[in-house]
């Protein structure tokens, strides 16, 4: 049966397969052929030539019948896992003639499908006149965060007489970016330590540079016209015959949060799931607390601003890159303990699989059974270091 459906679909795109109207005339057509050769009447040969005459039409007819039809969508916006897709499609006469009992189909990836859903979206159109353009809107809810790619478009149709299928596929490129879904937390205490930590920390440096005007001289560069004196090296411009200013490093370290998604553990797949939400409802939570955040992985390296560390949780996977942490305390996400290599000072891990036989320094440990969001938002068991 799979094998005749594959034939069936095979000949459809390619030429056309008989509808069922089709078949009972094409079985009539040879009971009066038989008949014809056993009676040698004249008239029943005129009737076979006639009905096949009109099947050599209605064979002809539908592939050409699609010509002339432009198919256009809309681009579609992000959603997270779990919300509603809307998707466009816009379908268009350019001929000057109608179309009648059309129909389209969008060969969705199966990532895309609810539970629920059996078959691919389709849409009857039963009329669309010269120049008219239908649009065809329909939704979906993605149950999996992905990034999902598709190009084609099929149309199909029997018309006009009925008596054969015909199904063209048109390129007609479709991305769909699901982002993870995120957990609404009220509170988090081991982001709301961290960040107060790293602004307090932020705060005392910049009245320490800006009070003080003291640092680490990072060069002397000449003088320029609206420099203040008290930044004037007196020993070095004495030297040179010429004024020289100190300039001072910055302090970019501990700036911000560093969220961590360790894509080098062995992850079991739901785990690998929950990490990923895990990581988005933290960096979109230390946003709303007005915490500095940023995200980083092996893979991807370090990325800041809310649509680019959402679109690359929507696509990470777990790799065998590596990478050198960075040098910031981190809330590193991984799937095993210990870590291969030593985490910074002051960074909190939260470990999904087997618990810690002998925990040290700041460990969440991730029960599969409890829901995620309760757990991200109780307190850690174990101090700070």
């Amino acid at each position: 049966m799979t094998k005749l459906r594959r034939l069936n679909q095979f000949l459809e795109e390619r030429w056309v397969t008989p509808a069922y109207a089709g078949l009972l005339l094409l079985g009539m057509n040879l009971f009066f052929f038989a008949a014809a050769i056993n009676s040698m009447a004249g008239w029943l040969y005129v009737i076979t030539g006639i009905i096949v005459g009109l099947l050599l039409v209605a064979a002809i007819l539908p592939p050409r019948y699609l010509r002339g039809l432009v198919v256009e969508r809309a681009k579609a916006a992000p959603v997270h896992a779990g919300d509603r897709l809307r998707l466009t499609v816009f379908l268009t006469n350019v001929t000057q003639s109608p179309r009648h009992d059309l129909q389209v189909i969008d060969p969705v990836p199966r990532g895309l499908w609810s539970a629920t859903q059996r078959e691919v979206p389709q849409k009857a159109v039963d009329d669309l006149q010269p120049q008219q353009t239908v649009t065809w809107q329909y939704d979906l809810i993605p149950p999996r965060r992905g990034i999902y790619e598709w190009q084609q478009l099929y149309l199909r149709t029997a018309a006009p007489l009925g008596l054969f299928w015909c199904r063209r596929s048109f390129t007609v490129p479709q991305q769909v970016v699901v982002y993870p879904q995120v957990l609404q937390l009220q509170q988090c205490p081991l982001l709301d330590q961290l960040g107060q930590e790293i602004s307090q920390e932020w705060r005392d440096r910049q009245h320490h540079l800006h009070v003080a005007q003291e640092g680490i001289t990072r060069a002397l560069r000449p003088y320029r016209w609206g420099d203040p004196l008290r930044l004037v090296h007196w020993r070095t411009s004495a030297r040179y015959g010429e004024l020289r200013v100190r300039e001072f490093d910055t302090f970019s370290g501990g700036n911000a949060v560093t969220i961590a998604l360790d894509t080098r553990a062995p992850w079991q797949s739901e785990d690998f799931e929950q990490a990923v939400i895990a990581a988005a409802s933290l960096y979109l939570y230390s946003l709303q607390q007005q915490i500095p955040v940023q995200f980083w992985s092996p893979a991807t390296g370090m990325l800041h601003g809310q649509s680019t560390v959402l679109r690359a949780l929507a696509a990470i996977a777990p790799c065998e890159t590596y990478a050198e942490y960075p040098i910031d305390s981190l809330v590193w996400l991984s799937g095993q303990w210990p870590s291969p290599e030593p985490l910074p000072p002051g960074s909190v891990t939260v470990l999904w699989g087997e618990p810690p036989r002998r925990p040290q320094g700041a460990i969440l440990w991730i029960d599969r059974d409890r829901p995620l969001g309760i757990q991200l938002q109780t307190a850690i068991n174990y101090p700070l270091a």
